[in-house]
């Protein structure tokens, strides 16, 4: 009896590593360098070893996040409580379709009286349904069957989000929690929103599956999305930034520290950085000036925190030999 033809694997030349082996083994490996240098060192040798075969920047790319996303937990990559977009379940039909038009959400938490008490969340593909089950539904066209105009009427559009009955469960997870194990939760339960709670049950943030899943494939723009940089050179010696860029990087571009020491755990933000100098939130249109000499205009703000700043370089006094900026 002849033997059984030989596999791939078996007839792959036996120095011919492949790549995911080499991925796999760094974890059963210990040396000196990170795990994602390891990573990034395993798939240049690979390459170099089978110059036919290449591996996408992309790709690369991707292999290396899911590594460092290995190690990072909810807090990490929640949407903070000052940016939940949020609805009370008091709220009308008719204000809710307003809220989700500005806000451009598929999925908005649904709250009781404080955003403490979130009471599930509302997807827009229910209230599309609940909206064509109780709207008067006209056709549009003799010529299109399928064009078909749905109203409502001003009962119903009264009508509360608590009563319509479309609101969905969420989770609740504490911001300790890793990130990974939360995205293998809604994969199981299909359920896409978490609600990230500290020790005395406050809100502390939120969690998309959108959001996980970014920290691994980068950034997913839909037709909604803008391309407004968090951190932007206007050419003219003035930068546009969101308030949530983080301080350090902030001080990286322009050279020179925008805390001293002894104050450098007062603010981790260019918007905590404000709060910080001055005690309170800016209003818009307000300029600040920093003690180095920068001028921070503030574009955009609430009661509640300041959205975007620009930072106008030009006013910064130059500073002279042997002085310290």
């Amino acid at each position: 009896m002849s033997d059984p033809d030989p596999t791939p694997e078996s007839s792959a030349p036996a120095h011919r590593e492949g790549l995911i082996d080499r991925i796999k083994a760094l974890f059963s490996t210990t040396n000196d360098n990170t795990l994602s240098e390891s990573v990034a060192d395993a798939i240049d040798s690979h390459h170099a070893q089978n110059p036919g075969e290449t591996v996408r920047a992309e790709a690369k790319s991707m292999m290396l996040k899911l590594i460092e996303f290995a190690d990072l937990r909810v807090d990490d990559v929640m949407v903070p409580r000052a940016d939940i977009v949020s609805i009370e379940d008091s709220a009308t039909v008719r204000e809710l379709l307003e809220r989700i038009i500005e806000a451009n959400h598929s999925r908005i938490p649904v709250y009781r009286e404080t955003l403490d008490d979130i009471v599930g969340m509302l997807h827009i593909r229910d209230l599309m349904r609940w909206m064509s089950e109780r709207g008067t539904k006209r056709r549009k066209s003799a010529k299109d069957p399928a064009a078909i105009s749905i109203s409502l009427s001003a009962t119903e559009l009264a009508t509360t989000v608590k009563d319509a009955g479309i609101v969905r469960d969420v989770l609740f997870v504490p911001p300790s929690m890793p990130a990974a194990d939360l995205l293998m939760k809604m994969q199981a339960s299909h359920i896409h929103i978490a609600i990230v709670v500290d020790e005395y049950g406050g809100t502390d943030g939120l969690v998309s599956i959108e959001d996980l899943v970014e920290e691994i494939v980068g950034d997913i723009s839909d037709e909604h999305d803008t391309d407004e940089d968090d951190l932007r050179d206007n050419g003219d010696g003035t930068y546009t930034a969101d308030a949530r860029v983080e301080l350090e990087e902030i001080e990286t571009l322009l050279g020179f520290p925008l805390l001293s020491e002894e104050h450098r755990e007062d603010a981790e933000t260019l918007g905590g950085l404000l709060f910080s100098m001055f005690g309170r939130v800016p209003v818009r249109g307000e300029i600040l000036r920093h003690e180095s000499g920068l001028e921070f205009h503030v574009l955009d703000a609430d009661a509640r925190r300041v959205k975007r700043i620009k930072i106008d370089t030009r006013s910064r006094a130059v500073p002279t030999a042997g002085t310290n900026p």
